[in-house]
C-alpha cells in the first residue's frame, strides 16, 4: 500500500505532524554540518552525531549525505551516486517504491533539497522536503526524539534521468552559446561577487543571474519565502526554456532547483561539479563585480 500521497515537493509541519507515523511513510534527517579546516578550507561533517544528541523528529531515519548518499569514488564532494549506489543508499533507510519520503535538515533546507533531488534524477518523485525544516518543527514545540532509528532494509529500484544533471561540458556550450540554457547561482551574494570563498579563483560563471539559497528562507520561520517573492528572485530566467543551476558544489543549486519546481518551471539541471570543478580548471572564464 502506498503512503499518503503529496500534492507539492514541499509540505508543511502540520502535514507532517498529521500524517507522522503512517504505513509506507519515512521521514529523512539529511543534516550536514559545515566546519572549516586548519587550512581554512570549507569541510563537511555528517550530521548524524546531532541527531543523536539534539534530537530529531520522532522516528525520522538519518540519511548520511556525506558517505552514503554520494559517490565515495569521485574527486569531488558530493558527487552524485550512481544509480547502483543510490538504490543502495535509498534501500538502506528503509525505502522502496511505494515510500512516501520525507526530507528534512537542521539548516536553510538546502541538504533536504539536495536528498529531494538525487531522489528525482533516479526517477521517484513521491518526496517532498519539510518547509521550515528542523527550525521550524522546533519553534513550534512539536515533539522531538533523541537516539538511533534504525530502519528496516528495503529495495528500491531506480529510473534515472540523466537529463537532470550536466557537465562541465554542458556548461562550457552554454557559455560559448553554441547550447540555449540560462545559469542561475546558489552561492552567497558576496561569492557570486568575487569577493569572498575559499577557492583558488573567485567569481561566477559568465552569464549567470544570482539565486543565493539562503536567500529563498525567511529568516525568522526558516519557510520559503512567498511565491511572489520567489518569482521576483528568478524572474530574469522565468521564461528560458532550460535552466542550470550551480554552487560550489551542488548543494545551494539544489534549492533553487526546489524553488524554480515550485514555480512550475520543468526543464531544469544541476550542474553537479558546480564551481569546485569549473574554477579548479584555469582555462575556464570566471566573471567578477567590483
Amino acid at each position: 500500500m502506498p503512503g499518503p500521497s503529496l500534492t507539492s515537493p514541499v509540505v508543511s509541519t502540520q502535514w507532517l505532524a498529521d500524517y507522522l507515523g503512517s504505513d509506507n511513510l519515512v521521514v529523512l534527517d539529511a543534516s550536514v554540518l559545515p566546519y572549516t579546516q586548519p587550512n581554512g578550507q570549507s569541510g563537511y561533517l555528517s550530521g548524524h552525531e546531532q541527531y543523536l544528541i539534539e534530537g530529531h523528529i520522532p522516528g525520522a531515519v538519518f540519511a548520511d549525505l556525506v558517505d552514503v548518499f554520494s559517490d565515495p569514488d569521485a574527486g569531488l564532494a558530493f558527487t552524485h551516486p550512481t544509480a547502483d549506489q543510490f538504490a543502495i543508499a535509498a534501500g538502506s533507510v528503509g525505502v522502496d517504491n511505494d515510500t512516501t519520503v520525507i526530507v528534512y535538515d537542521g539548516a536553510a533546507g538546502q541538504w533536504a533539497s539536495r536528498l529531494w533531488w538525487l531522489f528525482r534524477t533516479n526517477g521517484y518523485d513521491n518526496v517532498a522536503i519539510l518547509d521550515g525544516g528542523y527550525k521550524k518543527w522546533t519553534a513550534e514545540e512539536r515533539a522531538i526524539d533523541v537516539g538511533h532509528i534504525e530502519s528496516a532494509t528495503t529495495v528500491f529500484a531506480t529510473a534515472p534521468r540523466p537529463e537532470l544533471w550536466v557537465s562541465k561540458e554542458d556548461v562550457e556550450a552554454i557559455v560559448a552559446g553554441t547550447s540555449s540554457a540560462a545559469l542561475v547561482c546558489g552561492l552567497p551574494p558576496k561569492e557570486f561577487a568575487g569577493e569572498d570563498g575559499h577557492r583558488a579563483r573567485l567569481g561566477h560563471i559568465p552569464g549567470s543571474i544570482s539565486a543565493p539559497a539562503g536567500r529563498l528562507v525567511d529568516r525568522e520561520s526558516n519557510a520559503f519565502i512567498p511565491e511572489d517573492a520567489l518569482r521576483a528572485t528568478f524572474a530574469p530566467v522565468l521564461d528560458q526554456e532550460r535552466i542550470v543551476t550551480y554552487c560550489a558544489g551542488g548543494i545551494a543549486a539544489a534549492s533553487d532547483a526546489l524553488a524554480l519546481t515550485l514555480l512550475g518551471h520543468r526543464n531544469v539541471a544541476i550542474y553537479d561539479g558546480s564551481l569546485n570543478e569549473w574554477a579548479a580548471d584555469a582555462a575556464l572564464p570566471l566573471v567578477t563585480v567590483g
